[in-house]
C-alpha cells in the first residue's frame, strides 16, 4: 500500500495531465463514483453530491447557467458533472460515521459549520473526481463560470424530481468529463517553483 506510484502513473495523474476544452466523440462509462468515495472526508461526512450531465436535454437546461466561453466546451463534453455539496450532510452521519453517530449534533447545531464542512470536503471530493478520473484514461476540464444560482434553481430542488439528499445542495463547480482532442490542446501555463509556493519552518 506504501510503494511509490511508477512515473507513468505519475505523470497520467499530474505531469502530463491537461485541462481539456476540445472533446472527442467518445462514451463516458459509469465507474468513476466507485473510486472517488473511498477519498478522506472530515468525520467521513461525504457531502459531495454529483449530478452527471449526459442527455443533451439535460444539457440545455445547464445552458442558461453558463459564462459564454463555457458554452462550446460544456455543450460537445460529452459528460458535465455538476459538483454540488449538501449542507445537510450531517442526516447520514449515523450511517458514515457509527461509532460517533452524536457528531451529527456538532453539525446540526450550527449552520455556519456545517457550510463550512460541506463546502470544504465536498471540494476536495471534487478533486478527488478530477484523480479519480484521469486514473481511468478520461480527462477533465473544471471550471467555475457559471451562475450557482440558476444551476441550483434548475438541478436542486424537490421541483427537479431529487431524491431527499440532493435537495439541501448548492453547487460548487462544474467539470466536463470526456476523452479530450489533443491537438487542440494550447501549450501549458507555468506553475509556481517551490520556493515561491512553499515555506519550510
Amino acid at each position: 500500500m506504501n510503494t511509490p506510484l511508477s512515473n507513468d502513473a505519475l505523470d497520467v495523474l499530474f505531469r502530463k495531465a491537461r485541462t481539456h476544452n476540445a472533446w472527442l466523440d467518445k462514451p463516458v462509462s459509469d465507474e468513476l463514483y466507485e473510486l472517488v468515495k473511498y477519498g478522506p472526508t472530515s468525520a467521513n461526512s461525504c457531502p459531495a453530491r454529483i449530478l452527471f450531465v449526459r442527455t443533451p436535454e439535460a444539457k440545455q437546461r445547464l445552458l442558461p447557467a453558463l459564462s459564454p466561453t463555457n458554452v462550446d466546451k460544456t455543450m460537445k463534453a460529452p459528460v458535465t458533472a455538476i459538483l454540488g455539496y449538501d449542507v445537510r450532510f450531517f442526516e447520514q452521519t449515523p450511517k458514515l460515521f457509527p461509532h460517533n453517530p452524536g457528531m451529527a449534533n456538532v453539525f446540526s447545531g450550527s449552520a455556519q459549520l456545517a457550510e463550512t464542512t460541506a463546502f470544504r470536503n465536498g471540494s476536495l471530493q471534487g478533486a478527488y473526481m478530477i484523480l479519480a478520473a484521469r486514473a481511468l484514461g478520461l480527462d477533465c476540464g473544471a471550471m467555475s463560470g457559471f451562475d450557482n444560482a440558476k444551476v441550483d434553481a434548475e438541478f436542486f430542488t424537490s421541483a427537479a424530481g431529487n431524491p431527499p439528499t440532493f435537495v439541501q445542495v448548492k453547487s460548487n463547480f462544474l467539470c466536463n468529463l470526456g476523452y479530450g482532442d489533443d491537438p487542440k490542446l494550447p501549450p501549458r501555463n507555468p506553475r509556481l517553483a517551490f520556493q515561491e509556493a512553499c515555506r519550510l519552518l
